[in-house]
């Protein structure tokens, strides 16, 4: 089954892995230039959401496993690398470092309690989980409780690099994000990736070929929720502030709505949907609480209309014969 799983996604997959090239290269062009013509602040919150989104996809997308406590990571890493820069000193590739491990952590620990079960149980039981830590970063007195931690110093990367300037900061948010979106690539395409994708497809029998499906979706599990903290830390470096938005479970929820916009189970897709998502949070902020409403029907006419999400459905008339 190993090999013949590795095969499968060998065989096949040199055009595929052509037009991957060619999108990640446009991708990279894009994050370069953007800043002459976008607010790079805007541009690297749409890259730290991108991240977010690309790490859950990796869950759900190609482990086939749905996560309604993905804000738990993302909240909690920021946090630690805002009070680690602010109050301990750490330069900004500590913090982010030092979030992201214990992230990993945190993910480990609920995985354990989660993995075991499916559907909508492994659902409820990392909603709940979120729910305790939202609790616990509300409550703790090193968070700021409703206040959050603010004016988090950007610092000096690696004691050099001063990221008070946009420009540095910029250039720093993007080599994390294009790190991180290549690690998830190289995952999804190794055996690993190519055993999850199986036992998202058919468990059982992957069970009776003799994989151990519980410490594979624990490892991918593990690997989401550390990706998605590296986001989340390097968010509120970005922002200089930590708060409950982040671990609070609407987030949850928006991460949910920017992989299913951008289409689901596609490398490409969450950084699309995240892009769509906050650009319509930006714009349309004037609206106040009527932009969630409005992110509601787009998200109906997205599963209504195109139901493999917006990459997903251009990918798809590629390859359809003309």
């Amino acid at each position: 089954m190993a090999s013949g799983v590795q095969a499968g996604g060998v065989a096949g997959s040199g055009g595929d892995t052509r037009s991957l090239r060619v999108a990640f290269a446009v991708m990279v062009v894009l994050v370069a230039l953007a800043p002459l013509v976008v607010y790079p602040v805007f541009m690297m919150k749409v890259m730290c959401f991108a991240l977010f989104a690309c790490a859950f996809n990796l869950l759900i997308g190609f482990g086939g496993l749905l996560s309604f406590g993905h804000a738990m990571f993302l909240g909690t890493a920021g946090y630690l690398a805002a009070y680690s820069a602010k109050s301990w000193g750490f330069t900004p590739e500590l913090a982010v470092l030092f979030a992201t491990a214990c992230t990993a952590l945190l993910a480990w620990v609920a995985g354990l309690l989660a993995i075991r079960r499916q559907g909508i149980y492994f659902a409820m039981i990392t909603l709940a989980l979120a729910q305790m830590v939202f609790f616990f970063c509300l409550q703790a007195p090193f968070t700021g409780g409703e206040d959050g931690i603010q004016a988090v110093p950007r610092g000096k990367l690696f004691g050099l690099v001063d990221l008070s300037s946009n420009t540095a900061m910029y250039v720093f948010v993007a080599a994390i994000f294009l790190g991180g979106f290549l690690l998830i690539w190289r995952i999804v395409h190794s055996p690993f990736g190519q055993v999850l994708k199986a036992i998202r497809e058919n468990e059982p029998r992957a069970v009776s070929l003799g994989y151990d499906t519980d410490r594979y979706k624990l490892v991918a599990f593990v690997l989401s929720g550390t990706i998605a903290g590296m986001a989340g830390g390097t968010k509120s470096l970005v922002f200089q502030l930590a708060s409950l938005t982040d671990v609070h479970w609407s987030m949850s929820g928006e991460v949910v709505l920017m992989t299913l916009v951008g289409g689901l189970g596609t490398l490409f897709g969450p950084v699309v949907g995240a892009a769509v998502i906050v650009t319509m949070q930006n714009y349309l902020a004037q609206l106040g609480a009527w932009v969630t409403i409005v992110q509601g029907v787009i998200f109906v006419i997205c599963v209504l209309a195109f139901r493999r999400g917006i990459v997903g459905e251009l990918a798809n008339l590629i390859r359809r014969p003309l």
